[in-house]
C-alpha cells in the first residue's frame, strides 16, 4: 500500500505534470470504485488543474473549486503518459478503475492518467467533491507527523492516551495520518520499539526515540520519493527497507535474521534482538500452539 512517502511523491510529481492542464476527459470504468454521485464525475471535464496535494494517504487534484480524490487503498497505483491510449474501456475488463485525460497548452502534451488496482479484492476509492473535507476519510484524519507543529509533546500526548499496541496506533489514520504496514515497521525497528508494546506504557525515553525515527524514517523516505516519477517509487520505496518486507534476512543493524508476524491478511516484521530483548513473538497464525 503507498503511504504518506510514496503519495508525497507521487503527488509532487502529478503536480509539477498537471499544473496549469485542462481535464479533457474522465472516464469511470469500475463503479464500485467511485463513492461520490454529485457532482457528477464528468463536471470535472474542461476544468483546469490548480494544483495536487495531499491529505494523508488521499490523492486530491484541485480542478478551480471542484475536486478529483483517490485513494489507492492496497492495491491500487496510478499509471502515467504522455502518450494515452485513444482505446475505449471496457467496463470492468481490466485492472484500470478510472481513466484522467489532460492537454497541457504551454507545451501542447496529451496526458493520460490511469488508475490501476491488482487482485480481485477492489478498495481503491474515488471521490469528486467540492471541498476535501467532504471526503469520510480526510475530514477524520489524525495530524500530520511532517507538519511543524508536530512535536514530540503531540506525539507523546496521543501515546499517553492509548491502550493499544503501539504498531496499531501507528497505523490508525484518525490518529496520525500517512503511516501505514511498512513504515510502522520501519520506525519502530529505528526507535528500537516491540511492535506489541502497549502504548501507554512507553516511558519518556521511549516516546523521543519514537518521536526522533519517525522524523528520520519518514524524512529520508520523503526525499527519496521526490522528483520521482509514479513508475519507479514503488521500486525507491523497497529498496530503502530495513526491516519491512526482509523475513529471515539479516538485520542491518545487529545481523539477527528478520522475524515475521503474521495475521489474516497482513503481516509485520521486526528484529528480536533490536526490539525486543531477543523474544521471539508468537506467530498469529499459529500462536494457539504455543500457549
Amino acid at each position: 500500500m503507498p503511504e504518506l512517502p510514496e503519495v508525497h511523491g507521487l503527488c509532487t510529481y502529478l503536480d509539477t505534470q498537471l499544473r496549469g492542464a485542462e481535464l479533457t476527459g474522465v472516464r469511470i470504468n469500475s463503479i464500485a470504485a467511485l463513492k461520490t454521485a454529485d457532482p457528477p464525475y464528468y463536471a470535472l471535464e474542461g476544468r483546469t488543474i490548480e494544483g495536487v496535494q495531499r491529505f494523508g494517504k488521499f490523492v486530491c487534484l484541485d480542478a478551480g473549486g471542484m475536486f478529483f480524490v483517490f485513494h489507492l487503498a492496497k492495491a491500487g497505483w496510478v499509471r502515467y503518459t504522455e502518450h494515452p491510449s485513444s482505446a475505449a474501456l471496457r467496463m470492468g475488463k481490466s485492472n484500470i478503475a478510472a481513466r484522467l485525460l489532460f492537454h497541457r497548452p504551454a507545451d501542447d502534451t496529451h496526458i493520460g492518467l490511469d488508475l490501476t488496482e491488482a487482485g480481485t479484492k477492489k478498495s481503491l476509492a474515488i471521490y469528486v467533491v467540492r471541498d476535501p473535507q467532504d471526503v469520510p476519510g480526510i475530514a477524520s484524519l489524525g495530524p500530520e507527523p511532517l507538519s511543524p507543529d508536530f512535536d514530540v509533546d503531540a506525539l507523546a500526548a496521543i501515546v499517553r492516551s492509548s491502550s493499544q499496541q503501539i504498531k496499531g496506533l501507528l497505523r490508525s489514520q484518525s490518529v496520525i495520518a500517512g503511516i501505514g504496514n511498512a513504515y510502522s515497521d520501519e520506525i519502530l525497528h529505528a526507535a528500537k520499539i516491540s511492535p506489541f508494546a502497549i502504548a501507554k506504557s512507553l516511558d519518556e525515553e521511549h516516546i523521543s526515540r519514537l518521536y526522533d525515527a519517525m522524523q528520520e524514517v519518514l524524512v529520508s523516505a520523503v526525499t527519496a520519493a521526490s522528483g520521482k516519477p509514479s513508475s519507479e517509487l514503488k521500486d525507491t520505496k523497497r529498496s530503502n527497507f530495513r526491516v519491512h518486507a526482509r523475513t529471515g534476512q539479516p538485520c542491518p543493524v545487529c545481523g539477527d535474521a528478520v522475524r515475521e508476524v503474521s495475521f489474516a491478511d497482513t503481516s509485520l516484521q521486526y528484529c528480536a534482538t533490536c526490539q525486543t530483548n531477543g523474544k521471539i513473538l508468537a506467530d498469529r497464525r499459529t500462536s494457539r500452539f504455543l500457549k
